[in-house]
């Protein structure tokens, strides 16, 4: 191996009149802005694509004759002005906070610091592997287009997310190409000394040294930290190296890495802020850390850390099922964070139980996820259904609570509008629309505007997009067969396969089982018929990666890869190889219908049917997810009507039939449905009804005012409180905290009186008396409640809905609490009553995990 003797970096050379070029490059904020595309694009379009939409490389790589041709080029040097005066703007406007946005309880927002393990935000920056990431990335650039104070981390890795190529067989092979970090579009941190800026974490027996990078993304810097520094070990240097790879030591590493790391990177960097947003439970050793440095530098005690901590941690669950946590051993935690339970003031089986669901079953591994949730006070799901689905699986958590009970929210995903909105498209929204679908796309009244499309430009618009597609697929599908030693007529062949004119559904998602990416073709027979008919043909566009472990997955591409191979199919079916940022664009802005089958309830939001709907493009999907919410007839289809099924077989057989009489007797014969001047008129009313309806909710401007209202300035309120005069309040409410759990054994329901015979009219109510022993607690630290509701076939209340009884102030013991409970709606229900710890500032009302039900019944 051959070693430098000094290093140094190589910068282009850039005539002074095309200088701003080089601080466009390195501002992301040209990656929703088309102009700003389009003055690379002009720089080379060929290289453009070539360095994978990368500014920075391709100002390296191109001739300089041509650079010195555009410095001469009047109308080249008029379009770097006006972006780049754009962008001036854009910055110099972001200390402000918007005028039109509600601004109650936000304009004293401390810094916002937002955790990812994976930040999808430009092609050329490999460092995502699907949704999650590229939702990660969306979130900082709405955050930017709001002006709100936040600031994201992450990790930047060596070589990213594999690349994806398939043997001649089909089966998935994986590749790991090393990134040029000095011609990616980030600058390296360094100190007053101009040396690489670096922070310390402790592992087993040496530290880790990290740097730290800096991407800008609009108003919002990222930092990303790497560990592949000469002062590592070879092993340490690694980290870094790939996105969720590597073994369960190799994970603990990262997300030490991430939170831990991460915490004093944000210090180092000088930024304070109080608030942190959790993606997922990657980033949850964040807390552990942030309690840490509160017992020193404020000489607090672990639990009254924990409150005041606690308070500003918001926390985003993605994952639907509990197995798609991080699970690592107890000796695993030993080993790297064992060193943090005698500076957290706390014994071992205290610090694992934070990683458990029931803390007391020491068999059970140590989840990030069920530490974020109980080191976290403001918890979410990504969509409606998730929030069900989330309180179902991590119910262990608040044994003590009705499902419905616990809590966990949501905000349901969205998309950063002006990212994935088609070329052509942006004009016609900037002519019918105007400009503030841009910058206030979560206004319904923007999306009026869509009616005004005529349905001829709209379709006409379309059908170019896919047009380009097609090309687009032929041509990728061309450079795989050749990479894969194809015959000559074999590569020929690729440039025939699919109709530009043909009904072309896309799908394209990460292949776990659960997405059943092979429903559409379990009936072999039944496709042909749908895709080979010469006058109403349809075709699809496929492409997706498996989980290099995951050989379930990998299993799929290869029968479908398989099956796209036979006769009936070769023209019809195409998988495209190495899914990535430019493959979506291409699919989400040219097929028609975009298809998501996953098997209900595993899809916890999604957001590549958002991405189409903006387009234009119908979708036909399984009611999970985000279109569980969204779904209305005249907006796409429903495959099913939201089944749960125990036999998955039969399931699938079933949802598989549906999908098909979906697209014989619906889709095709609308989208083939045409007046005398060709135009699929009903087809058109959906696509504009899609784009109106779901164009204002389904944006990360609203899901990032959702988490600010709901989430950030909720928790930078409760900061407040809790930290002035040195923590006072966080320290008495631990003590509360404290007094409640050791006395709680003595809190009993002695009696509950009631007068009714078991019969009452609707719209009648009826009193209720609750004898209640508390000593040594008193009836301010409770509440005392009952809880009813209708019953189902086995006696249980199945929708419980809460009534506070009121103490009648006297201290008379046991204490009376008293309360009316109304009736709205027939049939059989019932009541019990329970008592709760209550304090009016605890920012974690079931903190305590203790409660008291009603044991006895006296009429």
């Amino acid at each position: 191996m051959l070693r430098p003797l000094r290093q140094y970096r190589v910068m282009p050379s850039v005539p002074p009149a095309l200088e701003p070029l080089i601080s466009l490059a390195y501002n992301l904020y040209w990656e929703w802005d088309t102009e700003a595309v389009d003055l690379f694009r002009r720089l080379d379009v060929d290289l453009w694509e070539a360095s994978n939409h990368n500014p920075v490389l391709m100002l390296g790589q191109i001739s300089q004759e041509r650079l010195l041709a555009l410095g001469h080029d009047d109308g080249y040097l008029a379009q770097i002005h006006r972006v780049s005066e754009r962008l001036t703007h854009y910055l110099k406007h972001g200390n402000e906070w918007p005028a039109d946005l509600p601004t109650k309880g936000t304009r004293a927002l401390p810094y916002i610091a937002y955790f990812s393990m994976e930040f999808g935000l430009t092609e050329c920056l490999q460092s995502y592997s699907g949704g999650l990431g590229i939702l990660a990335g969306d979130h900082l650039k709405s955050a930017s287009d709001l002006r709100l104070p936040l600031v994201g981390v992450g990790l930047l890795y060596q070589q990213g997310y594999f690349r994806q190529h398939l043997n001649p067989d089909g089966w998935q092979q994986e590749r790991y190409p090393q990134n040029d970090f000095s011609n990616l579009p980030i600058q390296l941190i360094s100190d007053a000394q101009r040396k690489p800026l670096t922070i310390t974490v402790e592992f087993p027996e040496r530290n880790v040294i990290t740097q730290i990078w800096k991407v800008q993304v609009g108003r919002i810097p990222l930092y990303l930290l790497d560990t592949n520094l000469a002062a590592n070990s070879p092993d340490d240097r690694a980290i870094t190296d790939q996105l969720y790879g590597g073994d369960s030591e190799k994970r603990i590493q990262q997300e030490m890495i991430l939170g831990l790391g991460g915490v004093r990177a944000l210090q180092a960097l000088g930024i304070n802020t109080t608030i942190f947003h959790m993606n997922e439970g990657h980033s949850a050793f964040l807390a552990i850390e942030r309690i840490y440095q509160a017992i020193q530098s404020q000489g607090l005690t672990f639990d009254e850390a924990q409150v005041a901590i606690s308070a500003g941690s918001v926390f985003t669950s993605h994952t639907p099922v509990s197995a798609g946590s991080d699970y690592f051993s107890p000796d695993l935690v030993d080993r790297y964070l064992g060193h943090y339970y005698s500076k957290l003031g706390i014994s071992r089986q205290e610090f694992l139980a934070l990683g458990r669901q029931n803390p007391s079953n020491e068999a059970e591994e140590f989840c990030t996820t069920v530490l974020a949730f109980r080191l976290g006070t403001l918890r979410f799901g990504v969509s409606r259904l998730h929030e069900k689905v989330s309180r179902h699986i991590w119910h262990g958590c608040w044994p003590q609570l009705s499902e419905k009970e616990v809590p966990i929210a949501h905000v349901t995903n969205g998309i950063h509008t002006a990212t994935w909105t088609s070329l052509d498209l942006v004009g016609i929204f900037d002519r019918y629309l105007g400009p503030r679908w841009r910058d206030t796309p979560q206004d319904p009244k923007v999306w009026s505007g869509i009616s005004h499309i005529p349905d001829e430009e709209l379709w006409r618009t379309h059908e170019r997009r896919r047009e380009r597609l097609i090309s687009f697929t032929r041509s990728r599908l061309r450079q795989q067969r050749i990479a894969a030693g194809a015959t000559l007529p074999d590569v020929k062949e690729a440039d025939e396969v699919l109709r530009p004119d043909a009904l072309t559904i896309g799908f394209a998602r990460r292949f776990a089982t659960y997405k059943r990416a092979n429903l559409l073709f379990s009936d072999p027979e039944r496709l042909a018929r749908l895709l080979n008919n010469p006058r109403h043909p349809m075709q699809i566009i496929i492409a997706g990666k498996a989980h290099p472990r995951d050989d379930a997955g990998k299993a799929l591409i290869r029968d479908i890869v398989r099956l796209s191979q036979l006769p009936e199919f070769a023209h019809s079916i195409v998988f495209l190889e190495d899914h990535d940022m430019v493959i979506g664009r291409y699919l989400f802005q040219g097929a028609d219908v975009w298809l998501n089958n996953p098997r209900r309830p595993f899809e916890a939001s999604g957001t590549s049917g958002m991405k189409a709907a903006l387009n234009g493009v119908l979708n036909v999907s399984i009611l999970d997810g985000w279109w569980d919410e969204a779904y209305r007839p005249e907006l796409g289809w429903a495959i099913g009507q939201g089944e749960e099924m125990a036999d998955e077989k039969q399931q699938d057989r079933l949802e598989a039939a549906t999908l098909y009489h979906l697209l014989e007797s619906e889709v095709k014969p609308l989208f083939y449905q045409r007046g005398d001047d060709n135009l699929p008129r009903q087809w058109i009313a959906r696509m504009k009804a899609a784009m109106r309806e779901l164009g204002p909710h389904y944006n990360t401007n609203r899901m990032v005012l959702d988490y600010l209202h709901q989430g950030y300035a909720p928790a930078a309120k409760r900061v407040s409180l809790l930290s002035n005069r040195n923590a006072e309040l966080a320290r008495r409410i631990a003590a509360w905290r404290r007094q409640v759990r050791e006395n709680w054994p003595n809190v009993r329901i002695e009696r509950v009186n009631c007068s009714l015979d078991g019969t009452i009219q609707v719209g009648q109510s009826f009193p209720v008396e609750a004898l209640v022993s508390l000593d040594p607690l008193s009836p301010s630290d409770v509440s005392v409640q009952i809880v009813e509701g209708p019953l189902d076939s086995h006696g249980n209340i199945v929708v419980p809905n809460t009534i506070p009884m009121l103490w009648d102030g006297l201290n008379q013991k046991p204490y009376h609490f008293t309360a009316e409970v109304p009736t709205s709606a027939t049939g059989q229900h019932g009541f019990t009553v329970r008592v709760m710890p209550h304090h009016p500032d605890d920012p974690d009302p079931h903190a305590t995990g203790v409660l008291t039900w009603a044991d006895n019944f006296l009429p």
